[in-house]
């Protein structure tokens, strides 16, 4: 019997294995993977427009060296923490509306709707957003006949916030509600029956029990806005420097993907950093 339990246990152990597999298996190949040549390219250099896969510091001495590295960076995080912010107001008021105020058979209803948008591509819709802000555009003749300036709205910090909103509302809307939709209801009635007020409730019950949730949507809006570049392109019109477009302007100029390297190595520490912090105080507990 012994024998047998220990040939059953092995067997259990090996299809746990294999069902295990996939997992690091995937994460090997297209995460640590490229990660890895990414490091490595970044020490690599060009030489007569072809890369060459030697070591070599150039890379990160030109990258480091360049005077508008710095306000590039600071101008791409704070456009982009400003989108997730401003994104995260404006999907509030639905999100609170579809969590309390309808039944979960239409909250799904509005949900679907509300993931309608990714059922076509993020370059035409962009494309669409160009029709609407262009001169003569549906925005800047609506401006014109209320006796507002009708100029083009494009190559604006509002294209480009448009932009944003278009790829990330969605994401934090769901994320909202999902957040939203499981706060205790109970606390509320008690609260309520105590005589507290509908913003109080707002603020000492709903907020603090959806703040994981609250705190992921913004989180997801900054990380999507932060390595958008299709927006920065044809709504910003690579008018405003942004860190993805230094990335083409580094490869342009002369093949240089170890440059590139380089500053795609620098966003995604940030991107980590900013992602290990906003997570660590959404899930921290309260009080502490």
């Amino acid at each position: 019997m012994s024998v047998l339990s220990a040939k059953l246990g092995l067997r259990r152990r090996g299809w746990f294995a294999l069902w295990a597999a996939p997992l690091p298996v995937w994460f090997a190949l297209f995460f640590l993977g490229p990660m890895l040549l990414l490091i490595a390219m970044s020490f690599w250099s060009v030489q007569n427009y072809r890369l060459t896969p030697d070591f070599s510091l150039s890379a990160w001495t030109y990258v480091l060296s360049l005077d508008f590295l710095w306000s590039t960076f600071w101008r791409s995080y704070g456009l982009s923490l400003l989108s997730a912010v401003l994104v995260s107001l404006l999907a509030f008021p639905a999100s609170y509306a579809m969590a309390f105020l309808i039944s979960p058979a239409r909250r799904l209803t509005f949900l679907g709707l509300a993931l309608a948008p990714f059922f076509t591509s993020y370059l035409v819709r962009i494309y669409s957003l160009q029709v609407f802000l262009g001169e003569g555009g549906v925005l800047p003749q609506l401006f014109h006949s209320v006796g507002l300036s009708g100029a083009s709205l494009l190559n604006s910090y509002t294209a480009l916030f448009l932009g944003h909103a278009t790829l990330t509302l969605p994401v934090v809307l769901v994320l909202q509600t999902l957040a939203l939709g499981n706060v205790d209801r109970t606390e509320m009635s008690a609260a309520v029956n105590l005589g507290a007020r509908p913003l109080q409730v707002l603020r000492h019950i709903i907020l603090p029990a959806a703040r994981p949730g609250l705190t992921l949507g913004v989180l997801f809006a900054f990380l999507l806005s932060y390595a958008e570049f299709v927006s920065a392109t044809y709504l910003g019109g690579g008018v405003f420097q942004t860190l993805p477009i230094l990335l083409t302007d580094l490869i342009r100029g002369g093949q240089q993907w170890p440059r590139a390297a380089v500053v795609s190595l620098l966003m995604m520490a940030v991107l980590l950093l900013t992602s290990l912090v906003t997570v660590a105080w959404a899930y921290r507990q309260k009080g502490n």
